[in-house]
Parts: structure tokens; sequence; C-alpha cells
């Protein structure tokens, strides 16, 4: 388990222009960032270095964010290899809300969250997989 940070944004020009300038301001050094939209506002999920240090500047700057523990997992840097972890999911009947990928040192980082992490836990050490630690 990792944590990842969300922040709230509203979908207008220049939002994340500003986010992103406040966890600069905040020596924030970004790994990974995924943004999910409806027509008034955005989801913009980070994953970073310190996660507690750059919530508390966004909230200082009056930027609405949380953090949460998502599941990560370390793949091995071969075509396909997604697809292997995913399926594993599939067969055991767990869903993914989400996910998105990153490098971390030349190898790929799955990061999702599920509804039941310590169900996603043993499915991945049942197939040979690890959690991604720093």
């Amino acid at each position: 388990m990792i944590q990842q940070l969300s922040v709230f944004m509203e979908n207008r020009t220049g939002i994340l222009s500003a986010v992103l300038d406040i966890l600069k301001q905040a020596e924030i050094q970004l790994y990974a960032i995924s943004i999910a939209d409806t027509a008034d506002y955005g989801i913009c999920r980070i994953i970073c270095d310190n996660p507690s240090r750059a919530r508390q500047a966004l909230m200082d700057a009056g930027v609405a964010a949380s953090l949460s523990d998502v599941c990560a997992v370390e793949l091995d840097n071969t075509p396909g290899a997604a697809a292997d972890m995913v399926s594993l999911f599939a067969r055991e009947g767990l869903s993914l809300a989400y996910l998105y990928t990153f490098l971390y040192k030349e190898r790929p980082v799955m990061v999702f969250r599920t509804d039941d992490a310590a169900k996603a836990k043993t499915i991945l050490e049942s197939g040979g997989l690890c959690c991604f630690n720093w």
C-alpha cells in the first residue's frame, strides 16, 4: 500500500497549473499523475515523494485534497505484464475501481483501487507479484 493524494478541482482553465505550482513551491516530487473529469470538476490523483506535505501545502492554499491508501504493484517490463496482473483479479472476481501506471527506476508500477485490498494482496502474492514499496 502507498498513499495517493487526491485533489478536487473545478474543471476550468488554469486550475491544474495552479495546483502544480503549489506543489512545485512546496518542493514536492511527482511520480505519477492521473486526472478524471466531468463537466464541472475533476479529481487529480497524484503519487509523490511526500504526500502529507503535499496535502498540507494544498490545504494551506485553499485547495481541497485528501490522502488515501492505494495498492501498487511493480510489474516486469515486458509486453503483457499488465494484462497478466489484471487477469489474476478477473479470475478471482475482484473488480478494480480505477488504475493507472508510472515508471519507477525503469520498472512499471501499476496503482489501483479495489474494494478489498487484503484480497488483492493475497491474489498478487499467489501470482508471484509483490506490492510496491519505495
